[in-house]
């Protein structure tokens, strides 16, 4: 199952073909330039047989000094058995688009992108037929960006350094001036704006920075419409619900048992809450505020 810390490390270049340039150039190799055009291409590399190979992300990229083609590949652990599956991109590609390509391996851990960066020699080892050579970003070599003029100047870059840093201990240092980009870029492209909010969110998933992110998210809800800060506002509402509950239950003297409060304060879903709420204002016990309706009753009868 393909998880979101997978989907947001090449998905980013996807969303910002240029990125990828930009992000190379802290690398001790020639720069690529950057592109005057991109054009995803079907990540599908199967042909007739039963084997399924399927790249990440796949661009065409057009620079001034002419095409390329990039196959962002998102790696979260060795994997000997990925060696030939890289090869095969790499020679399928070239067959079937005539241009060079490019293989990006993007790594969360310095272990995987320790192990991605090593070139593989293909064939006899008195004369190789091919090596495999990846570029790979990772921890390592994409910079912290933790400046607010530096996130706000090339965001993606920024939430590229996030997704990588995601386990380091100072990662608050690089998502409070991305925070601080998105909420500005908000305000002129909200769209983009929720992109990349998502992105950070998929990206950071299953770390502990997704609570900082989710509490720098929460801080002022307002600027985002994404998905995460909808999740943030329906939960602020439910703990809201479940203390107007628990003092109206007090306040009109009914007794609430250890296992009823638990019942009360571990329910996240709104309506079920509302409709406690009301049942409250004239149940005379909790066996009333639970009741099942009506509706409930007669559908299992």
């Amino acid at each position: 199952m393909v998880s979101s810390l997978h989907e947001a490390m090449h998905r980013v270049f996807r969303e910002d073909p240029g990125l990828f340039a930009r992000a190379t150039r802290a690398l001790d190799i020639p720069p690529f330039e950057t592109p005057i055009s991109a054009t995803p291409l079907p990540t599908d590399l199967t042909e007739n047989q039963p084997v399924e190979r399927r790249v990440d992300t796949l661009l065409r990229i057009k620079a001034a000094g002419g095409e390329y083609l990039l196959a962002v590949e998102a790696q979260g652990k060795p994997d000997p058995d990925k060696h030939s599956s890289w090869a095969y991109y790499m020679a399928h590609l070239y067959a079937k688009y005539k241009l060079p390509p490019v293989l990006l391996v993007v790594c969360q851990d310095r272990k995987t992108a320790n192990w991605a960066a090593r070139p593989v020699k293909i064939g006899p080892p008195q004369w190789p037929a091919l090596t495999l050579h990846p570029l790979v970003l990772g921890p390592g070599n994409v910079p912290v960006i933790d400046t607010p003029d530096a996130a706000a100047r090339d965001i993606p870059l920024t939430v590229l350094s996030a997704v990588l840093h995601g386990r380091d201990r100072n990662v608050d240092d690089i998502l409070k001036p991305l925070a601080a980009a998105l909420r500005g870029l908000a305000a002129s492209d909200p769209d983009t704006a929720t992109l990349f909010t998502e992105l950070t969110s998929q990206g950071l998933d299953k770390t502990e920075a997704i609570k900082i992110w989710r509490q720098l998210v929460a801080a002022d809800t307002s600027f985002f419409t994404s998905s995460l800060s909808q999740e943030i506002r329906a939960e602020g509402e439910a703990r809201g619900r479940v203390k107007d509950i628990l003092l109206l239950l007090e306040g009109r003297s009914i007794p609430v048992s250890d296992t009823d409060r638990e019942r009360i304060t571990t329910c996240d879903d709104l309506d079920t809450l509302d409709r406690w709420f009301r049942r409250a204002i004239t149940a005379t016990s909790t066996t009333e505020v639970f009741a099942e309706d009506p509706t409930q009753q007669a559908q299992q009868q």
